[in-house]
């Protein structure tokens, strides 16, 4: 969701700035003759303060930290949080 309505922003930030009449008229006139970009805006906004960018990073970053520490033991996990046990190493001796 959040990399669909990046780019309809972007998409639409970019057909707001080429138009010649943004330059003409105020901007809250300019933001009424593009609609597309500015209900893109408000809804990435929203986005944001509904902390949906939390929801896309705190996974990952919480598979790295366990992996790291399960590391330690021969074990890891994929990125749902199943453990994976890795074969013991075998020390000759």
């Amino acid at each position: 969701i959040l990399i669909v309505v990046s780019v309809c922003t972007a998409t639409g930030a970019w057909n707001w700035l080429i138009d010649p009449e943004t330059q003409k008229v105020s901007f809250f006139t300019s933001l009424w003759n593009h609609p597309f970009f500015t209900i893109s805006c408000i809804t990435l906004i929203g986005l944001f303060f509904a902390g949906i960018h939390k929801r896309v990073v705190a996974p990952s970053i919480i598979a790295a930290r366990c992996r790291t520490v399960l590391a330690e033991y021969n074990m890891s996990c994929d990125d749902t949080g199943k453990l994976i046990l890795k074969p013991r190493p075998h020390v000759q001796g």
